[in-house]
């Protein structure tokens, strides 16, 4: 009885489908090998069926999930239901038992991120959560600790947003480039410092004066003299 009784095993995921209308399921192969007793009473280790169709595990709640991009050979854990899921898996809601079948193999889930040994990530943070890459390279941080949020991202940051506040100052050390407009306020008595270099596709304009290019004084005479303030 308990030969024939499957609660849940380690697998390497064959394919993933989780694109368009089709739902989010992988084919999974079991990692380890069932013994199988013959008719003349030996035992033989034989591989298990590929595991096809499994519900993938991604945390998700409240209209909000986090989601990966699944790969064959990534390693998994496939939980198998008590009872038989398919009615659940086509209508979700409370169903009927579409067969009389019990903690088979035809019912699991997969859940991600469970590795072996030799797959094992390496310089996991022990103060701070991750969303990282493999190779750890690049990652959002968050430090419970120094309450900071934290992005080192080698390939580049893009931020696609109508409309973004930030209630702080912001220091920016490199190359600050702006395609569109710049608007600010003095109103708090906190001027805007740049320190190094400030390339501005478009109009500069400050107190209502354009300081760009474009920007002439009149009544000036030739000489090694500076002009004064811009008025």
């Amino acid at each position: 009885m308990r030969a024939g009784l499957w609660t849940a095993l380690p697998g390497i995921i064959q394919s993933f489908s989780g694109g368009g209308d089709f739902p989010v399921t992988c084919a999974v192969q079991p990692a380890i090998k069932a013994l199988v007793r013959q008719q003349d009473g030996s035992i033989v280790s034989t591989p298990l069926p590929l595991l096809v169709d499994c519900p993938v595990q991604f945390p998700s709640g409240g209209n909000c999930s986090l989601t990966f991009p699944v790969a064959p050979g990534d390693e998994c854990l496939v939980v198998f239901a008590s009872r038989c899921i398919d009615g659940w898996w086509q209508s979700g809601g409370v169903q009927e038992q579409a067969e009389i079948r019990m903690h088979d193999l035809s019912d699991g889930f997969a859940l991600l991120g469970f590795r072996s040994r030799p797959r094992a990530l390496s310089g996991v943070s022990t103060t701070a959560t991750q969303l990282r890459s493999e190779d750890g390279s690049t990652f959002i941080e968050m430090n419970p600790s120094l309450q900071k949020v934290r992005i080192v991202a080698p390939g580049g940051f893009d931020v696609v947003a109508p409309l973004s506040t930030f209630s702080a100052a912001v220091t920016i050390t490199g190359l600050l480039t702006f395609v569109g407009g710049l608007v600010g306020s003095a109103v708090s008595g906190a001027a805007a410092v740049f320190n190094g270099v400030l390339n501005v596709i478009g109009q500069v304009t400050a107190n209502g004066k354009r300081v760009d290019d474009t920007h002439t004084h009149n009544g000036v005479q030739p000489g090694s003299g500076n002009s004064g303030n811009v008025n």
